[in-house]
């Protein structure tokens, strides 16, 4: 073994023997609790209780342990930055929280820089152990926000104070949590493509819109001649937009069995087990909104993204691009502005299950609902939508409500039904969609505005604002995405490359604490050397 080199530290040689020795002691009450649990018969429950209670303890103390070795960082009077300035170590030392899982931390760090009350040029402890900007470490960041994109922020504090042992204010992870959605942009931008040879034959883009309730601000007169905001609880919801890429491959169909899938007919069915899967299904939501409280923003966000989405992951490996979605004229204009003819082949295709509802619609002015007669309207229709006779459909709905005399907010509501058909028609060669294997459904991205907005962002009594609002959008996006990890490790070193620009000058240090070496304990102490 090689001699123990002496560094500074926090402790002096008591303190580090004392504080060696405690820990030492907390790992003996481990062996102690097993024994004692073992002569009083107690319930594995409980075992597991004092147990996870007495590595809480362990993990501090460890933490206080390494902060100790680790000293202040200091690295002498004076230190020469990689641009060349000169900074000299400042007389008081600067303290600083850290909050990790096993709870908080105070740091005594030594700083540099011109003098006191100055910018502070270099912090050699922060850059040495890649301290966050907020005194919560990235651990439990991750978890307080990855538990956050599925529940309420009080619910997230009450769960982690139940498994850590101390709370977090609900505002503290709003606050964390939109901070950590300004690298959502970014992240996207970075995204490696998925690999060629796991990609489905077809990419297929989508997007669509979904409410949020939002906080309307209200101003307040506090006294005369000043104004202030307060939020005003209101019902009132925002349109967030949604979008959502993935590859699939072909899956060929005839129109009949679509036909007997929809309503579900005892004729035999394809075997749903066969068909294909979506594969690397990216969605995005966004909730973004201009001066003038237009949606510019946020389809700019959203539509440059599924443009990305085609140029990187259609052309790049040759795949047919399909745009899907359903009758929202503003939609189909992004659509067309963002993938524009002159630089993406795409297949416009209107949702089947949008159309199917026009028809229903249509059902329901002529049969009452719920009907035989109803369904056999609706069926006859479809199939001959499948067929590609939309034109034929239209003349006949206007046929039919000729001899039915239909008037007044009936007639108004089947030529709107007419209209749809009419605008869309060149979006519904489903003959032709089906024989290519295309597929002509929009589950994906009904699923996404579901599972993305109204899981999280509708429940009782919620209300957002927008800025918290979209954060949670593009987190939770992010999350259902399965891109979490990727995320999180984007953002730790993006953090760092800008917090620490000169962490190349820890290196002495990292070398003289990098072998923390924690021999066996024994029934004395335990021993803990460090390479020099």
């Amino acid at each position: 073994m090689n001699s123990v080199q002496q560094i500074e530290t926090n402790f002096n040689p008591p303190e580090m023997i004392f504080t060696e020795k405690r820990l030492s002691n907390e790992f003996e009450k481990i062996t102690t609790l097993i024994q004692n649990s073992v002569d009083n018969n107690t319930a594995i429950h409980e075992l597991e209780k004092s147990l996870w209670k007495q590595l809480l303890t362990i993990g501090h103390q460890s933490l206080e342990l390494f902060f100790g070795l680790l000293g202040s960082g200091d690295e002498g009077e004076k230190v020469i930055l990689p641009n060349g300035n000169h900074v000299k170590r400042l007389e008081n030392t600067h303290h600083r929280s850290y909050q990790s899982v096993f709870g908080d931390f105070k740091l005594g760090r030594t700083v540099y820089g011109t003098r006191e009350g100055q910018k502070i040029e270099y912090v050699p402890l922060d850059s040495r152990l890649q301290l966050p900007e907020s005194k919560f470490s990235y651990l439990l960041q991750e978890w307080d926000q990855s538990l956050a994109t599925e529940l309420p922020f009080n619910q997230v504090d009450k769960n982690l104070a139940r498994i850590l042992g101390f709370n977090q204010s609900v505002n503290s992870l709003e606050r964390t949590g939109q901070q950590l959605a300004l690298e959502v942009n970014k992240f996207w931008k970075a995204l490696p493509l998925p690999a060629a040879n796991e990609e489905g034959s077809i990419l297929v883009a989508t997007a669509d819109c979904t409410g949020v309730p939002i906080c309307k601000p209200e101003k307040t007169v506090v006294f005369e001649g000043f104004e202030t905001e307060k939020p005003k609880r209101a019902n009132k919801k925002k349109m967030a937009l949604v979008g959502a890429t993935y590859t699939i491959d072909s899956y060929q169909r005839t129109p009949e069995e679509v036909l007997d899938a929809l309503f579900r007919s005892s004729k035999s069915t394809p075997d749903q087990s066969s068909r294909p899967k979506p594969k690397f299904k990216r969605v995005r939501a966004s909730l973004l909104r201009d001066e003038a409280d237009k949606t510019d923003p946020q389809v700019d966000e959203i539509f440059s993204w599924l443009a990305d989405e085609a140029h990187q992951r259609s052309q790049s490996y040759q795949k047919p691009l399909i745009l899907l979605m359903d009758g929202q004229d503003s939609l189909w204009r992004a659509g067309l502005e963002y993938l524009p003819e002159d630089t993406f082949v795409v297949t416009e295709i209107l949702d089947l299950l949008h159309a199917a509802s026009y028809v229903w619609d249509a059902a329901h002015l002529f049969y009452s609902k719920k009907s035989q007669a109803a369904t056999d309207f609706v069926r006859e229709r479809i199939g001959k939508i499948l067929q590609g006779q939309v034109k034929s459909v239209i003349r006949g709905l206007q046929w039919k409500s000729t001899h039915a005399k239909l008037e007044g907010d009936k007639l108004k509501k089947l030529n709107q039904i007419c209209g749809y058909f009419n605008n869309n028609t060149h979006r519904m060669n489903y003959q032709d969609y089906l024989k290519a294997g295309y597929p002509i459904a929009s589950g994906i991205i009904e699923g996404a505005c579901r599972n993305v907005v109204n899981d999280r962002m509708e429940r009782t009594g919620m209300r957002w604002s927008l800025k918290g609002a979209h954060a949670m959008l593009g987190l939770r996006s992010i999350q259902l995405s399965q891109l979490w990890d990727d995320f999180i490790q984007f953002c730790i070193k993006q953090a760092s490359a800008r917090l620490y620009p000169h962490s190349d000058l820890n290196k002495m240090m990292e070398t003289v604490t990098t072998d923390i070496i924690f021999c066996a304990a024994n029934d004395e102490n335990l021993h803990i050397e460090y390479a020099g």
